[in-house]
């Protein structure tokens, strides 16, 4: 029997625990025996309400390895990562590197793995916002770049991939500069069919914070374009504080550490008080995978700067408001199931009202068949 592929994942950010979680399953089920698996954690989130809860919620086994790279300097951050995983990938000298999605771990592994001569499995590969101000945008464009399996969520992100100039078609063994598009789904659609009944019997949050199914809005601020201007900081909370005064509707918000000290130093000291008093805004800590499962579900409407939260909704067939000025999941605005509010604050009231008046709509299958992590590994064993 030929020995096991090594695969090495590197994660560090909680939507790539998520994903992670789907390709651990497959790795440690049918594919036992054929592929070994090791986990690195760059440490970039590195507290447990970022971090811990969802390895153990999502039945991660825990990270063989984890640089606690964390930092406030992006570039003294990724350096760090960068040096942490070739010390990993000379120890262990696996024979891919698996990373996932845009964040600063992804750009690390994916470089680090190149330079090591390692070959590189992308897993959200080709997609693309065109607003290279955001460093994910440099980060996924980078990361297409330095690998040799570029695994696609959706038919949207091979085009991009196409027009770029990436060959759809090859065939053979894979290469850096062979390097081989799939369009296998989306692992986090694999892991919202498998968690969704489990979130329903385990999570309490809408017990604990005294919550009715579909008599709530959900909203998630993260992204540093959203976080640290203080413009557009203060129309993301006027715009919510108000939601509410004209709806009666609550406004569930579960804040990113990050998020919430941003708050403290850039909003006016009024609006800040006025938001930490408003009794219809619920200021929540960060909240575990099978918590905000929960809360997306039971939500009337999500509205949101995450990528992840986006897709989830949809999968959840809740209507979504993206503050943003554009997104890599153009196919959500295409099928009109998410719009770009951007932080307008007349924009996200007036949708926000159309949204929860709004009859439901039927939410087509873009993302594949829930099987995206087996399509993944079937393909690295077919080709490596």
């Amino acid at each position: 029997m030929p020995a096991p592929l090594r695969i090495l994942t590197i994660v560090g950010a909680r939507p790539q625990f998520i994903k992670a979680a789907a390709l651990d399953r497959a790795i440690r089920g049918p594919f036992k025996g054929r592929i070994e698996g090791t986990i690195v954690h760059t440490g970039q989130h590195y507290d447990a309400e970022m971090s811990d809860v969802f390895f153990s919620e999502l039945g991660l086994p825990t990270p063989d390895v984890n640089l606690h790279a964390a930092g406030d300097r992006p570039g003294t951050v990724i350096a760090r990562m960068m040096e942490g995983l070739e010390r990993v990938i000379l120890e262990l000298k696996p024979d891919v590197a698996l990373v996932y999605g845009d964040t600063n771990s992804t750009l690390a592994g994916a470089l680090a793995a190149m330079r090591s001569k390692v070959r590189v499995a992308h897993v959200e590969a080709g997609l693309r916002s065109f607003n290279k101000r955001m460093p994910e945008e440099i980060n996924r464009i980078m990361a297409d770049q330095c690998s040799t399996w570029l695994f696609c969520p959706t038919s949207t992100a091979v085009r991009n991939l196409e027009r770029e100039g990436y060959p759809l078609h090859n065939t053979g063994q894979a290469s850096l500069d062979a390097p081989q598009v799939l369009n296998c789904g989306d692992v986090m659609y694999d892991n919202t069919l498998h968690f969704a009944s489990v979130a329903k019997e385990r999570s309490s949050v809408l017990r604990d914070h005294g919550l009715e199914p579909a008599a709530f809005i959900l909203a998630t601020v993260h992204r540093e374009h959203n976080t640290d201007d203080a413009v557009r900081l203060t129309s993301i909370v006027r715009s919510l504080i108000e939601l509410h005064a004209r709806t009666a509707t609550p406004v569930v918000l579960p804040l990113h550490p990050r998020t919430r000290k941003r708050m403290s130093e850039l909003l006016d000291p009024s609006l800040h008080a006025a938001l930490s008093a408003a009794r219809g805004i619920r200021l929540l800590p960060p909240v575990g995978y099978l918590d905000m499962l929960a809360l997306e579900t039971n939500a009337r409407l999500v509205i949101t700067d995450s990528g992840g939260v986006q897709k989830e909704a949809y999968f959840l067939a809740r209507p979504t408001l993206i503050l943003r000025a554009e997104t890599e999941w153009t196919e959500l605005v295409e099928h009109g199931h998410s719009v770009l509010v951007d932080v307008d604050q007349g924009r996200i009231l007036n949708e926000a009202e159309r949204s929860l008046n709004a009859s439901p709509t039927v939410y087509p299958a873009l993302f594949g068949d829930g099987r995206a992590a087996a399509h993944i590994c079937e393909q690295i064993l077919r080709t490596a």
